[in-house]
Order: C-alpha cells, then sequence, then structure tokens
C-alpha cells in the first residue's frame, strides 16, 4: 500500500532527472524568452481591447505575431522530434 510519505519520497527522488538541462545554448533560452515575450504581448493587448483601451488593429496585429511565433516554435519542435527518432533509429 503506498502512503502518502512513500509517493512524496518517490517525488523527490525523480525530480532531478526531469528538470531542465542546465547549460542550454543561449540561443535556445533567448529563443525561448522572445516567445514568450510575443505571448505576453498578445495577452496584454487583449486585455487592452477587451476593456477599450487599445484599439482592434494592435488586437489583430498581436494575435498575427503570435501565430507566426508559434507556427515557428511548432516546426522547430518537430524538427527537434524528427532529428531524435532519427537516432533512436541508428544501429548501435
Amino acid at each position: 500500500m503506498f502512503t502518502s510519505n512513500i509517493a512524496a519520497q518517490a517525488y523527490a527522488s525523480a525530480r532531478p532527472a526531469v528538470e531542465p538541462a542546465q547549460g542550454l545554448p543561449k540561443g535556445v533560452t533567448n529563443a525561448a524568452s522572445e516567445f514568450a515575450q510575443v505571448m505576453e504581448q498578445v495577452d496584454t493587448a487583449s486585455m487592452g481591447a477587451m476593456t477599450g483601451k487599445n484599439d482592434t488593429h494592435q488586437l489583430v496585429q498581436s494575435i498575427a505575431q503570435a501565430e507566426i511565433a508559434l507556427d515557428a516554435a511548432v516546426a522547430i519542435r518537430d524538427k527537434v522530434v524528427e532529428a531524435y527518432q532519427e537516432i533512436l533509429r541508428m544501429p548501435v
């Protein structure tokens, strides 16, 4: 039978295995922060449009930028997954 104490200990021991790797390339961290910034701008523009502080043109423009950023992030993710699958297919 599992108790909450055993589950907490198992979680604590497994947590380092899923932490992000330290020392990621600077380009990756910059791209992630820029992506987050674009998404934050969309949130700000949408909140401004809902409250009447921003015009709808600015909202549409920020949504278009977010869509481009999201498409780029998905394309990069797909390429990384494809490369990982190719590595797995390599004979050892």
